[in-house]
């Protein structure tokens, strides 16, 4: 920003409070881009695309020390008043590109859903994201030719983006060098140049053109889940979301899980080509959906940005994931990957791009780079510990000193497989569940209705879908709430004296079940349901603890699950369960899809890739397999919450049991469990 004098008159733009200095008679849009304020302009200053609307706030502002008033800018000037007649400009609305500043002003740049629409991380999050894409639409007026001046069309268009868009360098997509004279034509010598600048340097790259002013351009976040992907189409020019789909992922036909798919990949010679295509088919399936959706073109989309756990982000790119299937899990490529989206098959815009986000280990992938993106453990000075829960969990754990991350092998429990009555979340399936302390009688919700098993019209409401299993929720509040009813003990073994007290408590075999709903099928918890999520809880909370200790901590300020799985659990259950670490619960959150939100945020914004691109480089991953501690932990975290680990703050808002210790090797008597299984099943669990 240039040098100040006592005389300039002071701006305050809101709601970024970005503030500075700037003489009379300088434009309102100058002075924004000066302070790096994002007030988008395709018109390049013209008054013709109206992109650049702001209001101005009169009063005395106090805190900001800065009194304004719409009498501190320029009256409507001719182009302004010639945009309102033919566009309706919105009362109390400038074009900032024409308005000036005459006095101390706040501007406000409107958020709206038309222009400059606000993007914000989460529902309950007001932070907005301010937005510098790698694609800018540039409207432009080119020179027409001259006998004397024998430059051509394609030089003119570049000389002219320089001038008015301060472009260094300008490359050309090849595939335009046939269509530039044309269009140039059918506009009148006025286009809208797309131009792509991802990194910060001068060389820029047109990869589209439009005669006259185009004002539409659009981008893709997609996040590709071993389970489902998730798609939203994203407007360039305001950062509105226009439309958001989902499907499953075809891939689940090869195998459930990642291992197997790699096991698919090794077994099969044509495996990673059918598996690259399924995604790529099925991701174009949903580019077509949100276009749709949207009333958008393709062809109106010109960037793209995805993120993926490692063998997704090998299999979407066509690479081998072989390497990841065992120790040391080599990526192919772990940096950040920039290419035209042609190269994927995407049949988007011919010069669209696509950006994906770097992976940060061999387990721990884009998306996890996306989930810190977002949620931003390394902007600030508390301890914040992110969990993926997954098949595969994802743990980050840091703040701006420094973040150390690590995968932990959890399994299939949580997404109800290895579960006797388990399912996917789906319509009928218990999420919810609330057990009787005296009478040790259930009460649960399912998905598809808001009642209660023990309210009126519960049966009437799921008479459709039935109950039909328990999904991952469910199983964690319902072991949870076995514990906090003296159904098991800490040791995870299920009471058969407790079926003294209650018919829901059911010999079978050697051991006991709990009877928790007596529908068709009957759903049972099993002592081998209790002893997988055990298992998984522990694998969970031993890659936590060894992150905990990386950073020296033996506590953590803020917890944060992500993942459409993480969004379901409740934090007072998984506390109890001992899923993750004792914290005060009103700082236990989950935020979602996070890794789809950290995709729109490198959409939108290109220095955040660079800020993400960063920080990846500076995460030391932590390999659970190789930390001869792992055992150690995993062992104290079968008990419930934890053998050794105290829960202070989790007592002070849960009455947690007396402890009662059982052995678990039969359900006939006495004898005290051996640590021999434990130590064994900590041995498998590391793989």
């Amino acid at each position: 920003m240039a040098a100040t004098h006592p005389e300039d008159h002071l701006v305050l733009f809101m709601p970024s409070g970005k503030r500075g200095r700037f003489a009379a008679g300088t434009t309102v849009l100058d002075a924004a881009r000066q302070l790096g304020v994002y007030v988008e302009s395709v018109c390049g200053g013209r008054a013709t695309c109206g992109r650049c609307q702001i209001e101005v706030q009169e009063g005395h502002f106090a805190k900001h020390k800065i009194s304004s008033s719409k009498d501190s800018i320029s009256p409507v000037g001719p182009k302004e008043a010639r945009y309102a007649e033919k566009r309706d400009l919105p009362a109390g609305r400038r074009l900032s590109c024409s308005a000036t500043i005459e006095g101390d002003l706040v501007v406000d740049v409107p958020q709206d859903t038309v222009i400059n629409a606000q993007v914000v991380r989460k529902d309950a999050d007001t932070r907005v994201i301010e937005r510098f894409p790698a694609v800018h639409l540039c409207y432009v007026e080119v020179e027409e030719p001259d006998m004397h001046k024998p430059l051509g069309d394609l030089d003119r268009l570049k000389m002219q983006l320089q001038k008015d868009w301060g472009f260094g360098r300008i490359e050309t997509d090849a595939y335009l060098l046939p269509l530039v004279q044309q269009i140039l034509r059918d506009g009148n010598w006025t286009v809208t140049a797309a131009v792509h600048q991802d990194e910060d340097s001068d060389t820029a790259r047109l990869i589209a053109l439009w005669p006259g002013l185009k004002n539409e351009a659009y981008g893709l976040a997609c996040d590709i889940g071993s389970t489902t992907i998730a798609m939203h189409l994203v407007s360039l020019l305001s950062g509105r979301v226009v439309a958001s789909a989902g499907a499953s992922n075809p891939q689940i036909r090869f195998g459930e899980d990642l291992m197997s798919r790699v096991s698919y990949v090794m077994m099969n010679p044509d495996g990673r080509e059918a598996m690259t295509r399924a995604v790529r088919q099925e991701i174009s399936k949903l580019v077509q959906k949100v276009a749709g959706d949207g009333g958008v073109e393709r062809s109106d989309i010109l960037d793209s940005v995805f993120v993926a756990n490692p063998i997704m982000h090998h299999l979407f790119l066509g690479i081998d994931p072989t390497e990841l299937g065992g120790a040391p899990f080599a990526l192919a490529v772990s940096g950040a990957v920039k290419m035209k989206a042609d190269d994927l098959r995407l049949k988007l815009n011919p010069g669209a791009r696509t950006y994906l986000l770097p992976c940060i280990a061999g387990h721990v992938g884009a998306d996890a780079a996306a989930v810190t993106l977002s949620e931003g453990p390394h902007r600030q000075d508390q301890m914040m510990l992110i969990v993926d829960v997954g098949t595969n969990a994802e743990i980050v754990l840091g703040n701006r000193q420094r973040v150390v991350a690590a995968s932990s092998p959890t399994g299939p429990a949580f997404e109800g497989a290895e579960i006797s009555s388990g399912q996917r979340a789906a319509p009928g399936a218990i999420e919810r569940v609330r057990i009787d302390k005296e009478t040790l009688e259930p009460r649960y919700r399912v998905i598809g209705s808001e009642l209660w098993s023990d309210e009126p019209g519960f049966l009437e409401a799921v008479g459709e879908t039935g109950v039909t299993g328990v999904c991952g929720s469910g199983i964690i509040e319902v072991v949870a709430e076995m514990y906090l009813a003296g159904i098991i003990s800490e040791d995870g073994v299920i009471d058969g004296a407790m079926a003294a007290r209650s018919p829901r408590i059911v010999a079978d075999g050697r051991t006991f079940s709990y009877v928790l709903a007596e529908s068709e099928p009957r759903l049972t918890i099993t002592q081998n349901d209790v002893r997988a999520i055990q298992l998984a809880k522990a694998a969970l909370y031993a890659g936590i603890k060894l992150l905990m200790e990386k950073q020296g901590v033996e506590t953590v300020d803020v917890i944060r699950f992500a993942g459409a799985f993480g969004s379901f659990i409740d934090p007072q259950y998984a506390m109890v369960l001992g899923l993750i670490p004792d914290c005060e619960l009103e700082n236990v959150s989950a935020v979602g899809n996070a890794a789809g939100t950290g995709a729109r945020m490198a959409l939108l914004n290109r220095n955040f890739r660079r800020e993400i691109e960063e920080t990846v480089r500076r995460i030391e991953k932590i390999e659970t397999a190789l930390e001869p501690k792992f055992q150690e932990h995993f062992v104290y975290a079968m008990a419930l919450p934890n053998k050794v680990d105290p829960f202070p703050k989790l007592a002070e808002q849960v009455a947690l049991p007396p402890r009662k210790v059982l052995e678990d090797d039969g359900g006939d008597g006495g004898r005290p469990r051996r640590r021999s299984r434990e130590e064994r099943d900590a041995r498998r669990q590391r793989g």
